[in-house]
């Protein structure tokens, strides 16, 4: 498995981490977890790690390739390295003698070294899964600073071309794949990301505050992801003044949690300092934190001390953060776009309103706070909803892509003396 630019097991909510991370290691532990041994690949960051890490449980190894500074890097940047990488990989088979049925990919980057790795192993097929595309990113862009470089959308039209076979989390990603770059109908698979329900099951709020250290009289707001434009802080940010004008009694003792990014940093970056500058122009500071990031053993908490988590997100694939909140039975307001819009059905597990509208985030917000049986009905609602992305659900079914795939490939391939389909290894 190719996670090239991002370590699954890195702390959460930085800059450059998030759902990926978390899908690449909890679907890794899970495909052990049923029989199959995985081996994930990236980019080193830190010379001082071990090269293997045994953290993915029963036949799971991270593997960390140098290629490039051993130190966070720009992701943009990371392509000139992807030679090194691919030397890296291959010596490191060599040496151990490993041999890979199955190559998946994750981000656009992984597929490129994909493509290099297949030649060296023709008979493995290659499974894409982007997680978030540049045009669409684009799309949504208001800067140049936010658009996705040329060669990302290039390399990204390049491996939908070399891919084997394609996985989408939702109608929607799929979608995108053939209006937006033209990719051929067939290749694709639907298939949602999980949630670990063992660790994000609910828990009751007033131990949830005590361990976070909440008061158990507040009522919480969480928002957790990265510190990034397209995340729509600032629409929450504006959504709280809006309440605070309008709603001056329901705001009193309410506590807005940002969790992601490093807010105490002697140089934050440009989205992180922006926010702080807003919060205070807007009068929220008083109960607007920036708490940075949290492993995902302390998360579940937070999810369960709030009366709501809020994605005001400008684009999601799928929306990680809002299927663990569900499956904690809170209830989740998020924008209604990407993977966000057919995981929250409005009014039934959760809100919808639409990206970039603070007026309507807060009128929903309102709702929330002043009605606790609407909260707690849907906290019900979307817990039961949740059920269905158990991850051994979703790894069951990537495991009969896995296998159609490879007989694709076989029958494809057998006039070259393909040999006879053998237990598979990622």
């Amino acid at each position: 498995m190719l996670s090239v630019h991002t370590c699954p097991l890195a702390l959460l909510g930085g800059k450059k981490t998030g759902g990926m991370n978390v899908y690449v290691r909890d679907f890794s532990r899970e495909l052990g977890r049923q029989g199959v041994q995985v081996d994930v690949f990236t980019r080193s960051q830190d010379d001082c790690q071990p090269r293997i890490k045994h953290d993915l449980g029963f036949g799971g190894r991270v593997i960390h390739i140098p290629a490039g500074p051993e130190r966070p890097i720009p992701v943009d940047t990371i392509q000139n390295h992807l030679d090194e990488f691919i030397a890296g990989v291959l010596a490191f088979t060599a040496e151990e003698d490993a041999h890979y049925d199955i190559i998946h990919s994750h981000y656009w980057l992984s597929g490129l070294v994909a493509e290099k790795l297949q030649q060296a192993w023709p008979h493995a097929p290659i499974v894409q899964m982007f997680h978030t595309l540049g045009l669409m990113k684009n799309r949504i862009a208001t800067n140049i600073n936010e658009r996705a470089p040329q060669a990302r959308i290039d390399g990204e039209h390049h491996v939908i071309e070399i891919a084997d076979s394609l996985i989408v989390a939702t109608p929607a990603e799929q979608a995108q794949l053939h209006w937006l770059y033209g990719a051929k109908l067939g290749k694709e698979t639907i298939i949602p990301p999980g949630v670990d329900l063992e660790r994000f099951q609910p828990i009751p709020a007033d131990i949830a505050k005590t361990k976070v250290g909440i008061p158990c009289s507040d009522k919480n707001i969480i928002f957790a992801g990265r510190i990034e434009p397209l995340k729509g802080i600032d629409t929450l940010l504006q959504a709280m003044a809006l309440i605070k004008k309008r709603y001056p009694e329901i705001a009193k003792g309410v506590c807005v949690a940002i969790i992601g990014g490093d807010p105490w940093t002697d140089s934050p970056d440009e989205e992180m300092a922006r926010l702080q500058e807003m919060r205070l122009q807007l009068g929220v500071g008083d109960f607007v934190a920036f708490l940075g990031a949290k492993d995902q053993t302390t998360l579940p908490y937070y999810y369960a001390a709030a009366e709501m988590v809020v994605m005001p997100s400008h684009y999601e694939s799928f929306g990680m953060v809002a299927l663990e909140a569900m499956a904690m039975g809170t209830p989740v307001i998020a924008s209604e776009v990407g993977g966000l819009a057919f995981l929250i059905r409005d009014g039934e597990n959760g809100f919808h309103v639409p990206s970039r509208d603070p007026d309507a985030l807060a009128e929903r917000i309102y709702e929330l706070l002043a009605n606790e049986s609407c909260r707690a009905h849907l906290g019900l609602q979307a817990q039961a909803y949740a059920q269905s992305y158990d991850w051994s659900i979703i790894v069951t079914k990537m495991l009969k892509v896995y296998a159609k795939t490879l007989q694709n490939k076989f029958v494809k391939s057998r006039q070259k003396n393909a040999t006879n389909l053998q237990p598979f290894t990622v």
